[in-house]
């Protein structure tokens, strides 16, 4: 798994943003970053820094990512016909980690790579422990059956905080989910404004 050096939601008030959208973020009440500077007033980003700040924040939404693991999948990303920003938030949809939070499985990203680490995910039938795992068209992706009761897993069903994108389709009676396909920037729910263009620009001039 990979080792997280700060709280998750420090990322947040890093950001100044609620970048996953959940009520007890704390910028719902502090505005301003972490730590004793963090109330000094914020001066204009240059075009470097309003790029690292995009790639910061994408990266951090999917679990704070290591910065080889999302180097890889830009790398893959920008292999690929068509555009390099659509590709690389299609590759990080179909991590098995992000279709597993996205499915509403679990309630946070962090959780799903843990869970998917611990050995209650299935896809198409086979224990799947690799949270980068790339999923596929088709792929069908279920809960463990003795996983079901967890009350983690309980609780994100039932929760209303969050709804599942049409890129899959969820059958929570069954936990199960099939991914149908890879998903467009504007198909993904994220709760605030996502820029991978951006992060095309940092990684061309860096």
């Amino acid at each position: 798994m990979t080792k997280r050096t700060s709280a998750k939601y420090k990322l947040d008030r890093r950001m100044g943003e609620n970048i996953w959208g959940r009520p007890k973020s704390p910028v719902n009440r502090r505005e301003y970053g972490p730590g004793q500077h963090g109330q000094r007033r914020k001066g204009k980003l240059s075009d470097f820094g309003t790029q690292l700040r995009a790639k910061q924040k994408l990266k951090g939404y999917y679990g704070d990512i290591t910065e080889k693991q999302f180097r890889r999948v830009f790398d893959e990303a920008e292999r690929r016909k068509g555009d390099t920003g659509e590709n690389l938030i299609g590759l990080l949809e179909r991590r098995l980690d992000a279709v597993v939070y996205r499915a509403k499985f679990v309630p946070t990203v962090f959780a799903a790579r843990q869970f998917v680490n611990h050995g209650h995910v299935l896809v198409n039938g086979r224990r799947v422990n690799i949270p980068s795992y790339s999923v596929k068209e088709g792929d069908v992706i279920t809960v463990k059956e003795k996983s079901r009761q967890i009350e983690l897993v309980m609780g994100a069903v039932d929760s209303s905080e969050r709804d599942v994108p049409d890129y899959l389709d969820v059958d929570h009676s069954k936990m199960t989910c099939t991914f149908v396909r890879a998903p467009a920037l504007g198909d993904v729910p994220y709760p605030v404004q996502m820029e991978p263009n951006l992060v095309v620009e940092f990684y061309a001039k860096n």
